[in-house]
């Protein structure tokens, strides 16, 4: 199994309406991309100063599930016309995960 992980920082005084396109686009994609195992999108609750402002956490059976979903449309469709205008750091990591 293998687990992604991103943490997204937005850009200073994004509205928040910008912020809840991203959350349901990144939610509905589940019922569009069958690779999709698990799939956990939350925002930040601001209980430390410096985290980042929204979290996606996503489970495939393997390396070509995970290259399925970066390359889906559903999903470029998300990062370019909602997350990309309102982004201002990404950090991702990719890693093995056994259940």
């Amino acid at each position: 199994m293998l687990r992604h992980v991103v943490c997204l920082t937005w850009v200073d005084d994004v509205a928040p309406a910008a912020v809840d396109a991203v959350v349901d686009g990144l939610r509905a994609l589940p019922a569009q991309i069958p690779e999709l195992r698990g799939y956990w999108v939350g925002t930040d609750r601001r209980l430390a100063t410096g985290n980042a402002d929204l979290a996606i956490v996503a489970d495939f059976d393997d390396d070509a599930g995970w290259r399925a979903y970066q390359q889906h449309p559903a999903h470029i469709a998300v990062l370019t016309e909602r997350i990309r205008p309102i982004l201002a750091h990404r950090a991702a990591v990719q890693f093995d995960w056994d259940r």
